[in-house]
C-alpha cells in the first residue's frame, strides 16, 4: 500500500464538440505534466460543457466514446493514469460522467447522481440521474470522484466517505457569477471537508462558452478546512501536488496560493474573455461598433480593445443632426485613447431619404418615436453593411437597464453578434468605466491609462435621436431604476416588496409593467457575458404573452 500519491491538475478551456482536439490537447498535457500518479480534468472535459442539445445527437456519443477508447490506449505507456470527463450511456440513457483511464483501459467510470436545473443548468433535461457512486480504488488509495452539482450538497460525499473514500476530487464546469467564488470555498468546499473529515480538490474550467464564462479559480483543501493550493482565475495552470497518508488520512502537501481578482476587476475579465473567446472560436478578424459618445459604447470599446487588442476593433461614429459636438470629440477622444481605427459616417442622407420615402404614409402625422427608431435602424443597416463586406462581427452596446425596460431599438441598435454590457446594468457601467479608466486588469491587451474622456462618463445619458434628449426625461434616475430592476429580476420580488424598501408605488408598478412588454426584444438580443445571478436569456426565461402583475 502506497503512502505516497503525485496528482497532476489541469485547470484548462475546452473547445465545444471538438472531440479529437480536446482529446489531444489532453494528450499533450498529460505529456506535459511528467512524472506523476494521475492526471485530472475538468468536467465533460472531451465534449465540452455545457453541451446543450448537442448531446442528444448519437453521432457525438459514439464519437466521444470512440475517442475516449483510444485515449485509454495511450496509457499504456507506463506513466500517469487520467481522470477525464465525458458523455456515458447505460441501459438507453444518457449520463454525465468520468472515466479513469490506466494501463491501456478504461478501468473505472464514475457518473453524476445530482444534475444541476436551475439558473443557466437544464441537466435534467438531458441526462440521467445516477445511482449513489463508491469510490474508485488507485494504486492504494480510495478517489471518491463526485462530480461537480455533486459537491454543492452533503448527500453523495457523505456517502463517499461512508464507502471508504480516502480524498474527493471534483471537476467541475462552474461558470463565473459575482462573488460566486468565495462561495465555492467557503460554503461549499469547506462545508463537505467539515462533514466528511476529508480533503478535496475542486478543478474548475476556464474560458468562455457562448453567455458563460468560466474563471478557473480551482483549488485543494485540507481535511482540517486549510487551503493548501489556489489556481489563479482566469487563466490555464498545471499544478502538481503532493498527496501523503499520515495517522489522520491523506494530506495534501501546501503549494501557491494565488491572490484572485477583486471587484470589478473580476467582471471586467468575465467581460474580455466571454468576448474574446466567442470572436476567436467563431472566426472572425475583429469587431465592429458604433461609437456614439456616450458611455455604453465607449466602454464596449474599452472591453473589445482590451479582449482582442486595437487593431482588431472597428469603430464608426453615425452622426446625426441631433449628435452635438461633445459627441464627436468624446468619441475622437475614446478611439484615441484606445488606439483604434474610427471612422465617421453621417446618416443624414440617408434620414432624409426615408422621410421622403415615408412622407406620403406618415402625413398628418407629429415625428415622434418612430422617427427616433428609424436613425436607430439606419446605424444598424449601416453597421451590419460593414460587417458583410469586410467580416467583422458587430458588437451591441446595449446595458441591462435598457434591456430590461425596453428602451432599446429591435433591429436598431439591439442588432448584432454579441453584446458585452448585456448583463451589466447602468450604475456598473458607470462604475467599471471609472475603474477602467484608473486600472489596467492584467490580462487586458488594451492601453494603459484612461481609456475614455472624463466627460463620457460624467454627462448625462443621451440617446441623441431628439433635441435635448436625456434618459431621465422618460425613466427613473439610474440610482432609482436600478435597484427597482434588480429587486424584480435577481429577486424576483413583488412591487409591495419593493415599495417595503422605500421606492414609490406608481413607479415600481410602472417599472414592473416595461419589464414583462420588453420579453420579445429580449428574445430576439443577441447573447452576452453573463455577470450575475439571474441575466436574460440563459437564466430567466418568461412568456412573450403574459398578462401577470403583482401591482
Amino acid at each position: 500500500m502506497t503512502d505516497r500519491l503525485l496528482i497532476t491538475l489541469i485547470q484548462c478551456a475546452q473547445t465545444m464538440g471538438d472531440i479529437a482536439g480536446n482529446a489531444q490537447a489532453m494528450l499533450a498535457a498529460r505529456q506535459a505534466a511528467g512524472v506523476c500518479d494521475l492526471v485530472v480534468f475538468p468536467e465533460l472535459q472531451l465534449i465540452g460543457y455545457p453541451p446543450e442539445d448537442l448531446v442528444l445527437k448519437p453521432a457525438l456519443i459514439a464519437r466521444a466514446g470512440e475517442q475516449l477508447e483510444q485515449m485509454a490506449t495511450a496509457t499504456a505507456d507506463g506513466g500517469p493514469a487520467m481522470l477525464v470527463g465525458s458523455v456515458f450511456v447505460r441501459e438507453g440513457q444518457l449520463y454525465n460522467g468520468l472515466a479513469l483511464l490506466d494501463g491501456g483501459a478504461i478501468t473505472a467510470v464514475r457518473l453524476k447522481h445530482e444534475l444541476p436545473n436551475y439558473g443557466t443548468f437544464d441537466e435534467k433535461r438531458l441526462f440521467a440521474s445516477a445511482q449513489l457512486q463508491p469510490p474508485v480504488p488507485f494504486r492504494g488509495m480510495m478517489l471518491g470522484l463526485p462530480l461537480c452539482e455533486d459537491i454543492w450538497f452533503p448527500k453523495v460525499c457523505g456517502h463517499l466517505k461512508a464507502m471508504g473514500a480516502d480524498i474527493l476530487i471534483a471537476p467541475h464546469g462552474s461558470p463565473y457569477e459575482i462573488e460566486k467564488g468565495e462561495g465555492r470555498l467557503h460554503k461549499v468546499a469547506r462545508a463537505r471537508v467539515a462533514e466528511t473529515g476529508l480533503p478535496l480538490v475542486f478543478l474548475n474550467r476556464i474560458g468562455g462558452q457562448d453567455e458563460l464564462v468560466f474563471d478557473g479559480a480551482s483549488f485543494v483543501v485540507n481535511s482540517d478546512g486549510s487551503l493548501a493550493h489556489q489556481l489563479p482565475d482566469w487563466e490555464e495552470a498545471m499544478v502538481l501536488t503532493e498527496w501523503t497518508r499520515g495517522e489522520q488520512g491523506w494530506h495534501c502537501a501546501p503549494g501557491e496560493i494565488h491572490a484572485l481578482d477583486p471587484a470589478p476587476q473580476d467582471a471586467y475579465h468575465a467581460m474580455i474573455i466571454g468576448l474574446r473567446d466567442y470572436v476567436d472560436a467563431n472566426g472572425f478578424p475583429g469587431v465592429v461598433l458604433g461609437l456614439s459618445g456616450g458611455i455604453d459604447s465607449a466602454l464596449s470599446a474599452a472591453v473589445a480593445v482590451d479582449a482582442l487588442g486595437p487593431d482588431r476593433v472597428w469603430c464608426v461614429m453615425l452622426p446625426s443632426r441631433f449628435t452635438s459636438q461633445d459627441s464627436l470629440d468624446d468619441a475622437a477622444g475614446c478611439a484615441a485613447m484606445l488606439g483604434c481605427r474610427l471612422d465617421s459616417i453621417p446618416i443624414q442622407p440617408a434620414v432624409e431619404a426615408f422621410d421622403a420615402m415615408l412622407a406620403g404614409s406618415f402625413a398628418g402625422r407629429e415625428p415622434d418615436l418612430a422617427e427616433e427608431n428609424i436613425q436607430s435602424r439606419i446605424r444598424a443597416v449601416t453597421l451590419m453593411g460593414l460587417s458583410n463586406k469586410f467580416g467583422h462581427m458587430l458588437l451591441t452596446t446595449g446595458n441591462k437597464s435598457e434591456m430590461s425596460v425596453g428602451y432599446a431599438t429591435i433591429y436598431g441598435d439591439m442588432a448584432g453578434g454579441y453584446n458585452v454590457l448585456k448583463d451589466a446594468y447602468k450604475l456598473t457601467v458607470f462604475d467599471l468605466s471609472r475603474w477602467r479608466n484608473a486600472n489596467k486588469p492584467p490580462l487586458a491587451l488594451g492601453p494603459h491609462g484612461p481609456v475614455m474622456p472624463d466627460r463620457v462618463i460624467t454627462k448625462p445619458p443621451s440617446a441623441e435621436l431628439r433635441p435635448d434628449q436625456r434618459d431621465d426625461d422618460s425613466l427613473p434616475p439610474y440610482e432609482i431604476l436600478d435597484p427597482i430592476l434588480h429587486g424584480l429580476i435577481e429577486e424576483e420580488l413583488s412591487v409591495a416588496d419593493i415599495v417595503a424598501r422605500g421606492f414609490d408605488h406608481d413607479t415600481v408598478a410602472r417599472i414592473e409593467r416595461l419589464l414583462y412588454i420588453a420579453e420579445y426584444k429580449r428574445r430576439q438580443a443577441p447573447p452576452g457575458v453573463k455577470l450575475g445571478i439571474r441575466n436574460f436569456g440563459r437564466d430567466r426565461r418568461y412568456p412573450i404573452t403574459n398578462r401577470f402583475r403583482t401591482a
